[in-house]
């Protein structure tokens, strides 16, 4: 099939040729106009990714370079890819265009992660993440996900300073609230920037997130799954957290490994923001 390139040149030729007039000629060369930008790719070298060194990759797709293909392998990531233009491209390249995609996500798909995004936490999706906690030892078989809020320093504003102080980590800082999901997404929902002296408990009431818990979160036979945070939050059915000065073993292993959870998704921050 011509492409509108080839086309747009027979138009051209034809008027040329005088079997085409100005009404026909501009007509036709418009409607067969591509609705794309144009960029001279051929321009461009092909891309390279022995070529980038590591400062460059953890810049562009936020990994290591020599960590890329360890995540092709375990992404099973294949050797190409068959577009439905019948461009190929090398495994290696498609996992960095997503990478990249993901390093800058476009603003019209913010809504995918304020949101409940149904894509990725649907009762099937949420019995996996489920079933994946519990086989790394958690004794809780029905939490998904963790919740955790983060303080991100900012400079110290001319004016309004006490709004954006936050007395515990003594900087003036944005407030992030997200869901950490053991899926390799990174975050399946976020609320914020809120104002740094916020507290988690304020954050999650502000966002609603308790409420889409309670009409989201179940499993495909319709028992409650829960989230796991820390003990600023709430205990609640679908919200779960750690626990000081007791004897049940299940919630001792949370409070013990609250720390861990916390600092897991910490370094997700670390790595998106």
């Amino acid at each position: 099939m011509a492409s509108f390139k080839d086309i747009r040149e027979s138009i051209v030729s034809c008027y040329a040729e005088d079997m085409l007039d100005d009404e026909e000629f501009f007509a036709l060369y418009d409607f067969y106009s591509s609705k794309n930008p144009h960029f001279p790719y051929n321009s461009y070298p092909p891309f390279d990714l022995g070529e980038m060194d590591d400062s460059e990759c953890l810049a562009e797709f936020r990994v290591h370079k020599c960590d890329i293909p360890a995540l092709a392998n375990h992404l099973r990531i294949p050797d190409n890819f068959y577009c439905q233009q019948r461009s190929v491209s090398d495994g290696i390249e498609g996992l960095c265009m997503l990478l990249r995609r993901l390093s800058y996500p476009c603003r019209t798909h913010g809504h995918r992660i304020t949101q409940w995004n149904n894509t990725v936490m649907s009762p099937a999706q949420l019995q996996v993440y489920a079933n994946a906690v519990s086989a790394k030892g958690s004794p809780l078989d029905y939490c998904f996900g963790f919740i955790d809020g983060t303080v991100r320093p900012i400079c110290r504003p001319r004016e309004n300073q006490r709004v954006v102080y936050n007395g515990h980590k003594r900087v003036h800082a944005l407030k992030f609230q997200s869901v950490a999901l053991p899926n390799g997404i990174i975050i399946g929902n976020m609320y914020g920037p809120v104002e740094g002296r916020r507290h988690d408990s304020g954050m999650l009431a502000e966002s609603g997130l308790l409420q889409e818990l309670k009409r989201h979160a179940f499993t495909p036979a319709g028992h409650p799954l829960c989230l796991y945070g820390d003990p600023a939050y709430p205990l609640r059915v679908h919200l779960q957290r750690s626990h000081n000065n007791t004897t049940d073993a299940s919630i001792q292993f949370s409070y013990e490994h609250s720390k861990d959870f916390s600092g897991m998704a910490l370094w997700r921050y670390n790595q998106l923001l």
